[in-house]
């Protein structure tokens, strides 16, 4: 294979002959991606290499990450325990604690077959790029640049936005801490957009001149991240009231004003399913795991058993350790959990410890998304899939990390962060807009994956397979998808409102039309489909 991944004349012609159109301007190098001296330690086994040949891409990124570190890396990066205690107001507005209990089960039950779909996928083509890549393989020959630059965008959007929320999420969290310590202070919005900037600029270190830590962090943020859970459940089920097993699991509640229970339960699922979403993080690491195309689908199957196991228990001791839960949602520090804290500790002290702990492990979980959310944009521009992707694609040559696309990350945190000055339901918007468009990339390569499972030709090689069941379990994820990604992007209350109405609808559709402007003006030259790249006859 030539070391040169331009397109050529004759590349070209059989790219369009294959049925993929579109090719990059002859004076563009979308895959200029720097200087970069890779050391042969960090390259991988003989199997990566032989993945990266397939697929057509260079190996410029360092696989330092292995089974264990990729483990904590996922867990953490989604953090799925701590953010159930950050979302709790959304249950307690709609659905109450059986919500929480019997709606995360069900979510947990879904997600699981999702992400056991996308592991299939990660183990034939363990590539940065993901979602969009997989679409370009599977997709109709007719549809697949347009499908996969769509799904492109879509995780881009997923990954840019979740990050901002997670640091917007730290940042408030702080500022609750501060109400709950100094009845003096006078809560400002702009004052908790401050505080989520500065947890986008502790990012940044963590994600440049110690990215090459990063493994080990991650690591050590996997042991915080069981020694924290531990602390909380046993301080709960020690201190806390408790309630009877019917109220807790079967009295559902409807704050929101729903016309019936059922609806309000529906719209409340954005809790659960929040803290589930997101374990293709994993994916976008691939290129820095060893072994990938093996490591990467027990990483991700892994984390998610490990995930679901802890959240299931902390769903469980909140129903039964809330309390008062009008007590709770009225909370001035904004988040019910630090108020269920107090309630049980009545300490100050214990439930800043508390609180911290929380705060700790999702700063950690911030550092993780702005890894993971670099990389898929940086693999989407070296397909030539965004507004400068010249730039993006580039690679630091003194830390064989995405710098630009890193810094680009940090930069749309900060600037999403900003809604929180003017609009009370921020979170619930940025949560949803983050939700429903990495549902929406998992629909389309799920969807895409089950056509060429149905048509034809025979799937990839893979190291990781669903084996007889794969067909079901792709048609079971896809079905439960649907009802989700459309209650998802519904408002907590009503009567709706300009200043409670859920706008991630409007973002996501905002998002998709600069997208298609870009595409119709330079992106049908500029962006070409991974499957163009791949050589499954290597």
């Amino acid at each position: 294979m030539a070391d040169s991944l331009h397109l050529d004349s004759k590349q070209m012609k059989a790219a369009e002959s294959s049925g993929t159109p579109g090719s990059p301007p002859e004076d563009i190098d979308i895959f200029d991606e720097g200087v970069s001296h890779v050391a042969e330690k960090f390259r991988g086994t003989s199997a990566d290499k032989r993945d990266m040949m397939v697929m057509g891409k260079k190996q410029v990124l360092r696989r330092n990450f292995n089974f264990i570190t990729m483990l904590g890396f996922a867990s953490t990066c989604i953090a799925s325990w701590e953010g159930i205690l950050t979302y709790l107001a959304f249950v307690l507005t709609d659905g109450g604690t059986p919500l929480l209990f019997w709606g995360f089960i069900a979510c947990a039950i879904g997600q699981t077959l999702v992400y056991a779909s996308i592991a299939e996928m990660a183990s034939m083509s363990p590539t940065a790029g993901g979602q969009y890549h997989w679409v370009s393989e599977f997709a109709p020959k007719r549809m697949r640049k347009v499908l996969s630059y769509y799904s492109g965008w879509l995780t881009a959007i997923g990954w840019q936005v979740y990050n901002a929320s997670v640091c917007f999420l730290v940042g408030t969290m702080v500022q609750g801490l501060i109400v709950l310590n100094d009845p003096t202070y006078i809560y400002k919005r702009w004052h908790g957009t401050l505080l989520s900037m500065s947890t986008t600029v502790f990012c940044i270190s963590f994600n440049t001149v110690f990215a090459s830590r990063l493994p080990i962090i991650e690591g050590m943020i996997l042991i915080l991240h069981v020694v924290g859970w531990f602390a909380i459940v046993i301080t709960l089920w020690v201190m806390a009231p408790r309630a009877d097993a019917h109220t807790a699991l079967l009295e559902f509640t409807n704050n929101g004003g729903w016309s019936s229970d059922g609806l309000s339960a529906m719209i409340g699922l954005l809790a659960p399913m929040a803290v589930l979403i997101g374990y293709d993080c994993s994916v976008h690491m691939s290129e820095e795991i060893k072994d990938a195309s093996v490591t990467l689908p027990r990483a991700i199957m892994g984390s998610v058993i490990v995930n679901i196991t802890l959240v299931f228990v902390i769903v469980t001791t909140l129903c039964f350790t809330i309390g008062d839960q009008a007590s709770a949602a009225a909370s001035a520090t904004g988040y019910p959990f630090i108020q269920v804290f107090y309630n049980a500790t009545g300490s100050l002290a214990g439930t800043s410890v508390l609180t911290a702990i929380i705060i700790v492990m999702m700063a950690a979980c911030a550092v993780s998304e702005v890894a993971a959310a670099s990389r898929q944009v940086w693999a989407f521009a070296r397909d030539g899939g965004l507004p400068g992707s010249v730039w993006l694609s580039r690679i630091s040559p003194d830390w064989n990390i995405p710098l630009p696309a890193v810094t680009v990350t940090l930069l749309v945190s900060a600037l999403i962060s900003l809604i929180n000055i003017g609009s009370t339901v921020a979170l619930n918007a940025i949560t949803s807009l983050g939700a429903i468009a990495t549902l929406i990339s998992y629909f389309l390569t799920i969807a895409c994956v089950l056509y060429r499972r149905i048509t034809g030709p025979e799937l990839p090689p893979r190291r990781w397979s669903l084996g007889r069941w794969g067909l079901i379990i792709n048609v079971a994820a896809l079905l439960f998808l649907i009802p989700l990604i459309f209650f998802l992007s519904w408002p907590l209350t009503t009567p709706v409102k300009a200043i409670n109405m859920n706008w991630s609808s409007t973002m996501l559709g905002g998002s998709l039309i600069i997208a298609t402007i870009y595409f119709l003006i330079w992106g049908r030259t500029s962006y070409v489909p991974p499957v163009v790249h791949v050589k499954r006859d290597v």
